[in-house]
C-alpha cells in the first residue's frame, strides 16, 4: 500500500502536497467539566500517555483540535492510477500512538467526508459516499471514547446538505460538530445563491448545537477571490447564523502555512471586530494547524503570526496539527509551533485553551472564549 508522505523522494509515498491538491487536508479555561481532571488542566499528562523523551514544552496541548482520518474508501478515491502504489488508508489506530507520542489526552477528528462532493471529483452518488465517510469517521472515533470526538463532515453547496447534517446530528459520535472547507466546495463569497446556502447550513448546525469548524479560504487553484472583502462578506452575513454555538476558524483564516499576505490580511478583520467586542464574535476562535510547518518559519513571517494571534487574542487560539504523515505528527506540529516568538505564558494558554465542544455533554451551556 502507498504511504502518507510530507517528502517528495520517496516514490512509494503520497505526499502532503498531493493530498491538498486532492482536497484532502484542507483537509478558553482549561479544566472544563467532564474534559481532564484538575491535575491534568495544572500539567500532569493523563494517564496512559506515555510522551517521548524530551517531547517539547511541558505541559503538552490537552487537545488537538484539527485532526483527520482517512478510510479505504477515500484512499482509493485519491489515490493515482496504476501502476503506482495505492495510498493507504489512517485509523484511529494510527492516530492514537501518535497522540500518545506527543503527551496529547484528546483530539477533535474532522471527517474528510466532505472530498466525495468536490466538483472536480465528480464522483457517482456522492450523497451515499458522503454519508458512508461519515459513518466509517464515527465508527472510528466510537473505539476510543474518552481520546477521540468526531465531527461530520458535508459540501455545505449540496442540495443534500442539510438532510446529512441532521442525520449527524443524531449520531452520538458526529452531533457536536460539522466540518465545512470552503475551498474544496468551492465557495465564492460573491455568489449570493451561495451565501444564502451557507446562512441555512449555518443556522442549521446552530439549532443542533453544533459547534462549526470552517476552512474559510477559498479555492486558490481556482483562483476564487479572497481576503478582507471576503472576510467581512462571512462576518456580517454568514458568522450571525450561528450565534449559539463556537465557530473555530481553521488554519489562522488561511490553508497552511502563513506566506500569502491575503491570509493575514484577512484575519486582521476579526481582530479588529474583536478589538471593538463585536457580539459576533464572542465564540469565534482560531485553530493554528499547519501555520508553521516543519522547518521554523523566518523571523518576519513568525513575527507576523504571532502579531496576528495576539490581535485575536491568545485564549482564542487552538492548537491542532493536521492530518498526520510519516514526518508530520502532532509531536512534530507541537514542536514547531513552539519554535515562534510566544512568551512561555502565551505557550502555555494556548497549550490549555479547550473550546465548549471538547465537553462530554454536548447539551451543556456554550461558552464563548474567555477575556
Amino acid at each position: 500500500m502507498r504511504k502518507i508522505c510530507s517528502a517528495g523522494r520517496d516514490r512509494d509515498c503520497i505526499t502532503r502536497r498531493d493530498l491538498l491538491r486532492g482536497g484532502a487536508l484542507g483537509l478558553g479555561a482549561a479544566s472544563l467539566p467532564g474534559l481532564v481532571s484538575d491535575a491534568e488542566a495544572a500539567g500532569t499528562r493523563a494517564p496512559g500517555v506515555a510522551p517521548e523523551q524530551g517531547a517539547g514544552y511541558d505541559p503538552a496541548p490537552l487537545a488537538d483540535h484539527h485532526q483527520h482520518l482517512f478510510s479505504p474508501a477515500l484512499a482509493a478515491l485519491l489515490s493515482p492510477a496504476p501502476p503506482a502504489a495505492p495510498a493507504r488508508p489512517f485509523t484511529a489506530a494510527d492516530l492514537i500512538p501518535l497522540l500518545d507520542a506527543a503527551g496529547v489526552r484528546r483530539a477533535v477528528v474532522l471527517s474528510t467526508a466532505y472530498i466525495f462532493s468536490q466538483p472536480k471529483k465528480k464522483v457517482e452518488n456522492d450523497d451515499e459516499r458522503v454519508k458512508a465517510d461519515n459513518d466509517w469517521t464515527a465508527e472510528q472515533v466510537a473505539r476510543f471514547p474518552e481520546r477521540l470526538i468526531g465531527f461530520c463532515s458535508i459540501n455545505p453547496l449540496k442540495d443534500y446538505a442539510l438532510q446529512e447534517l441532521a442525520r449527524c446530528a443524531e449520531n452520538p459520535h458526529l452531533r457536536r460538530g460539522l466540518k465545512l472547507h470552503f475551498g474544496n466546495s468551492l465557495v465564492d463569497y460573491h455568489d449570493e445563491r451561495h451565501v444564502r446556502q451557507l446562512r441555512r447550513v449555518f443556522r442549521a448546525a446552530n439549532e443542533h448545537r453544533m459547534a462549526i469548524v470552517v476552512h474559510m479560504r477559498t479555492s486558490s487553484e481556482a483562483k476564487v477571490a479572497y481576503g478582507r472583502e471576503e472576510a467581512h462578506i462571512f462576518l456580517n452575513q454568514i458568522l450571525p447564523a450561528a450565534p449559539d454555538v463556537p465557530v473555530q476558524i481553521a488554519h489562522l483564516a488561511g490553508d497552511g502555512g502563513f506566506s500569502d499576505p491575503l491570509i493575514d490580511q484577512t484575519a486582521a478583520v476579526f481582530a479588529e471586530a474583536i478589538a471593538r467586542d463585536d457580539p459576533r464574535t464572542r465564540r469565534l476562535w482560531f485553530d493554528v494547524a499547519t501555520v508553521t510547518t516543519s522547518e521554523a518559519p523566518q523571523p518576519e513571517k513568525a513575527a507576523r503570526i504571532v502579531s496576528r494571534m495576539r490581535t485575536l487574542g491568545v485564549r482564542r487560539i487552538l492548537f491542532g496539527s493536521d492530518a498526520a504523515t510519516e514526518t508530520w505528527t502532532p509531536r512534530k506540529g507541537w514542536e514547531t509551533f513552539r519554535k515562534l516568538p510566544l512568551s512561555d505564558a502565551e505557550f502555555r494558554i494556548i497549550a490549555m485553551n479547550v473550546p465548549p465542544y471538547m465537553r462530554r455533554d454536548r447539551r451543556a451551556r456554550l461558552r464563548h472564549p474567555p477575556g
